[in-house]
């Protein structure tokens, strides 16, 4: 087994896949979300007989484009979480790591928590290649 230098600690590990979890997730509900809202969005158009004219001027034309707006975001967070993920397990950039978990706390779940601590608390097990040229 190795050890000494070349040795990998479990706490980046764990963060690095937690952010993979996370980011895959919101990439998940995001394209849902999306999806979701233009199929209820199609639905309210052919129902416009039922709601208000105040509703059915702004409310059904304006709800979706924020909500859509939101959806994408939320794919955005996802990707740079699922990067970030990924170079935490590679040992790659410390920067994009915390960025990936910080975009994976942003939803306020448990596991972008634990992703943010495990990534700052495995800081020491990066590359530090490029400091000793």
């Amino acid at each position: 087994m190795a050890s000494g230098n070349g040795s990998r600690g479990g706490l980046l590990s764990a963060g690095g896949i937690l952010s993979i979890i996370v980011g895959v997730c919101e990439i998940i509900t995001g394209g849902l979300s999306i999806v979701a809202i233009g199929i209820g969005t199609s639905f309210l158009h052919s129902q416009c007989h039922l709601l208000p004219n105040i509703i059915k001027d702004y409310g059904i034309a304006i709800l979706p484009t924020w909500l859509i707006i939101a959806g994408i975001v939320i794919i955005v967070l996802g990707i740079i979480a699922l990067i970030g993920g990924i170079s935490a397990i590679k040992r790659g950039n410390f920067g994009l790591s915390l960025a990936g978990a910080i975009c994976a706390l942003l939803p306020l779940n448990i596991l972008g928590i634990l992703a943010v601590i495990f990534v700052s608390l495995g800081k020491g097990e990066f590359n530090t290649e490029y400091s000793e040229y």
